[in-house]
Formats: structure tokens, sequence, C-alpha cells
């Protein structure tokens, strides 16, 4: 689906190095990553688990855990400089600025409160505002979202709702502050398909009124060919692929990219799906070259001696790929 975008980044990124500090080495979660994301624009990130898609967001976010390493030439979210502000600045952007949506809404909601006191204590702590009208903005928000009887059920615990239902709770306690950038990580995971289309329908919706940009993080590619029009594609921490969605499910650049369109389910064939052979590689000792030459199918003798970089190409894509699928004019 396509919709304008303001030309602006709200959200730019360059150069994002996220390490790990374990006992058996450095693991090197995210290496060299770079994208923008202009106003009303959806980006999806695209990867199998591990890739590093959920990794790098939240260093974004300033929520990394764990013995963490984060460095970047550059990370701007809306005028702030996110390199040269402090935790407590960082904290104040999140919620107001940029918003995260988890995968797993019942772990994410806090099962000993009511829906209410939850959403409430949003508007009291960055709005200042008193219990009762915190209340009503509630109610009205969880009507935004589409929850049925909403002025009844916000004093029901996260237990009493169902998945789909948790979800759009998740999503409203996202919204809240109506920040500029929504991250939605694996937003429709575990949900059936009539569930997992009124959720996407919903963000749709939401994005429309409220002009946020959305950074979509899925490995299903069905979702994002419903929401996005730009997608990245990551594999062992680093971007292999990039470019406006049409272009690239119509002719894949990167083998990687087209393994995961191989390995998708699509509704017009009934043809054997081909799975992708092998597995992701040890972030701690990955193979030279490509990371991905030990379960390419298109190896070519530079594969294994060094590793590609993302080269720019034409109409806004780029790969890393030394033997690309496609023929794409390289730009600079």
């Amino acid at each position: 689906m396509t919709k304008q975008a303001d030309e602006r980044p709200v959200l730019s990124v360059s150069g994002l190095d996220v390490s790990f500090h374990t006992m058996r080495g450095e693991v090197k979660a995210v290496s060299d990553v770079s994208f923008d994301l202009k106003r009303g624009e959806v980006l999806a990130l695209v990867g199998e688990s591990g890739s590093g898609k959920s990794v790098s967001t939240r260093a974004v976010m300033g929520i990394v855990r764990g013995n963490a390493t984060i460095n970047a030439k550059r990370m701007e979210l809306a005028g702030h400089d996110l390199l040269n502000i402090d935790d407590e600045q960082k904290r104040k952007l999140r919620g107001r600025v940029i918003s995260l949506v988890f995968q797993d809404a019942l772990s994410a909601l806090n099962p000993v409160l009511s829906i209410g006191d939850q959403l409430g204590e949003l508007y009291r702590t960055h709005l200042g505002i008193s219990k009762k009208e915190a209340r009503e903005r509630s109610i009205e928000l969880l009507r935004s979202v589409h929850l049925a009887s909403a002025d009844k059920r916000i004093d029901d615990f996260p237990h009493q709702f169902s998945g789909g239902m948790r979800q759009r709770i998740l999503i409203a306690s996202a919204i809240a502050l109506k920040p500029e950038v929504l991250i939605a990580d694996e937003p429709t995971t575990a949900l059936d398909v009539t569930v997992q289309a009124q959720i996407l329908d919903l963000l749709d919706e939401l994005r429309d009124e409220l002009g946020m940009a959305i950074l979509l993080i899925t490995h299903d590619l069905g979702v994002v060919a419903r929401m996005a029009e730009r997608v990245a594609v990551m594999y062992a921490g680093r971007l292999v692929e990039t470019g406006n969605v049409d272009d690239i499910f119509r002719a894949p650049a990167h083998p990687y990219t087209a393994a995961l369109m191989a390995s998708a389910p699509r509704l017009e064939t009934v043809e054997k799906l081909e799975p992708i052979k092998g597995s992701p590689p040890n972030l701690i000792a990955p193979p030279p070259g490509c990371a991905f030459n030990p379960r390419c199918t298109h190896l070519g003798a530079l594969c294994t001696q060094l590793r590609p970089e993302l080269v720019p190409a034409a109409h806004g894509r780029s790969h890393a790929c030394h033997y690309p699928l496609v023929e794409t004019a390289h730009v600079g």
C-alpha cells in the first residue's frame, strides 16, 4: 500500500554498531546499519530471528539490555541528537516522540494492574493531569483502537482479554501520547489471520490519523507487502538489501532476499516451499567473506574471501552482494 510521505526523515541512523560482551567473546549483533525513516512512511526491517532487527531499534530507543556497547556515526530523532543527550532526556522522548509495540502483549502488560491504571499512568506521568481526566482519556484511547465497551472494560485486567484485544491495548498504550515514530515489533505474531488483518488495518488507520512514521519489524513478507513502502533486509547483523517494496519483491538482488521469498507461502501457487538450508552464523566468529556464503546457492569466488559492502544502486535500491541476481546500476 502506497501513501504520500513527507520527504524529511524523522529518524536518521548511520553506522550503528551494537555488540554484547560475553564469556565466550564479543557478539557483534549489529554492524554498520544505516537507514532513514520519513514522516508518514512505513519502513519494514526483515530477516530471520537473530538477524539484529529488534536490537537495532532498541538501541535507537536506548533500551538495550545486557552488557552492550553501542556506537553510531549519527542517530537523530525528530531534531534530537540521540548521541549527545543523557538517559533522562532519552526517557522523556520515549512515549511522546518514539514508542514501541511489543510482540507479546501478555508479557508487556502488567498482570496485577487494570488496563485503566496502566493507560492512566502514561497520562499522569507525562502530562500531569488528574486521575479522573486520565481515566476519561484512557477510555477514549481504547475506543480509538476499536475496543468494544471501553467504558466498562477499562477496569478489567490483561488476562480477561483475548490475544487480539490485548494487542489493541498495547497499541493504544504506544500511541497514547501521539508519538512521531512508532516501532512495531512483530505486532501480529501468534494472532490468527483474521485478527492479524484487523491489527494491520488498525495500524494503517492510526498512521493516517496521527501522521506517524512506522518502523515495522517482521519476518512475515505478507505483512511487508500489506503495510510497507520500503524494506530493509537484515542478515547476521548487517543490511544486505534495501529498496522499494515493489521493486524488491519483483526482482530481489541479494540471494538471501530471494531465499526468504522462496520460503514464504503464496496463495497463487501450490509449489513446494524451499526452506533456507543451514543456520545463521555464529556472530562471535562469523565466516570469512559474506556471512551468507555457507547457505548461498549462488556462491562465487569472492564470496568466501571478501565481505561485500552495501552499495547504492539506481531507483533508491542498495545491496551487499558480489554477484547480485539482477543488474542494478551503481550510483556514485
